[in-house]
């Protein structure tokens, strides 16, 4: 069977992928090797100008649960300083708290609505391109197929297996000196003041949905979506302290917060479920040296993985394929100037 263009990977960067290619009327397949949506918790909203992006689009409202346009943040912090952007003309800095799971689910009916095929338990294990087009080859539980399409992207993560039969080089480095706990856990209202600052013993407030730089680490909290009277509770640590055995539990996350917090803030358990509980080991910053080589291309984490502090991989991945979308479409609908999808990125070597 041919396609114009395979997507491989169905997370938010895919989707939306797969939604700007039908606004241009370009047949997509996407392709998921999951058989169920991912519920996990990964990022926790939206930053810049992507927010406005989702609002041209018609996509704020159904992310923010409300009516209305975005708004800029008056505040926000870089290297953990503060900066006041209340008095700044135009300021281009948007802030939309979401859940990933919630992102991708309007993302993907978004897709569906105009017109997207998406396919889970289907998992792409090789390809091969000529000059015309490209056969690729799926895992499904009723078996193995092979399809031919005329484009290939990858949206497969930071282990992109379409990035690495590429051949496409991903240079960066690894720093294994931090470790992040993170979980939905509850601040005792004792200590919550009245602009949902934490208040410590000594006098300290930590703000929330702010990265708080202590002598330990960065403590962060948050209420985000639907998860009752619990709070998302992270901290990253310095020079690799706080490892455990994994499995992860909710005594690791409070022992690395009292050792940020120095002891002073005792959390208590969600009495609702909660799905999430992680430990993160080390900070990894990596790019592809190129976007594209012949009818494969790449967004989002299979092109640039970051640290999570700040949300730049889902922001900008977002933005790739809002970049690519256009460009693409434009190639396939016969209308681009030669060397346009090479615009698609041109990357300063690093």
């Amino acid at each position: 069977m041919n396609h114009e263009v395979v997507i491989v990977g169905a997370g938010p960067n895919g989707l939306l992928l797969a939604g700007e290619l039908r606004l241009a009327g370009v047949p997509v397949l996407l392709l998921e090797r999951s058989p169920l949506p991912g519920g996990e918790p990964r990022a926790n909203g939206l930053i810049g100008r992507v927010v406005q992006a989702m609002d041209l689009r018609g996509l704020y409202e159904p992310l923010a649960g409300r009516p209305g346009p975005p708004a800029p943040t008056p505040w926000f912090q870089f290297g953990g300083l503060p900066l006041d952007l209340s008095a700044v003309a135009d300021n281009p800095l948007f802030a939309l708290p979401v859940p990933q799971a919630r992102i991708q689910q309007v993302l993907e009916e978004r897709a569906r609505d105009l017109g997207a095929e998406i396919r889970r338990g289907h998992e792409v294990t090789g390809f091969g391109q000529d000059a015309d087009d490209m056969q690729v080859n799926v895992r499904t539980a009723d078996g193995d197929l092979r399809l031919r399409t005329r484009w290939l992207v990858g949206a497969d993560g930071g282990h992109s297996l379409i990035r690495k039969q590429a051949g496409i080089p991903f240079p960066g480095s690894n720093d294994d000196r931090f470790v992040s706990h993170m979980g939905h856990a509850v601040i005792p209202a004792d200590r919550l003041d009245s602009d949902g600052a934490l208040a410590l013993p000594d006098g300290r407030r930590l703000m929330p949905f702010a990265h708080n730089r202590l002598p330990g680490g960065v403590f962060t909290f948050a209420r985000l979506g639907d998860t009752g009277e619990a709070y998302l509770v992270a901290v990253m640590e310095w020079a690799g302290r706080g490892r455990e055995a994994a499995p992860v539990t909710f005594a690791d996350l409070q022992h690395a917060v009292d050792r940020v917090l120095d002891g002073a803030l005792p959390l208590g358990r969600p009495t609702r479920p909660s799905p999430l509980l992680r430990r993160l080991e080390g900070v990894t910053i990596r790019q592809a040296t190129r976007y594209r080589a012949g009818r494969v291309l790449l967004v989002g984490d299979a092109a640039h993985v970051h640290p999570a502090v700040g949300g730049p991989g889902l922001n900008l991945g977002l933005q790739d394929a809002l970049n690519l979308g256009w460009k693409l479409a434009a190639e396939i609908r016969g209308w681009a100037p030669p060397g346009l999808l090479d615009t698609y990125l041109s990357l300063i070597p690093i």
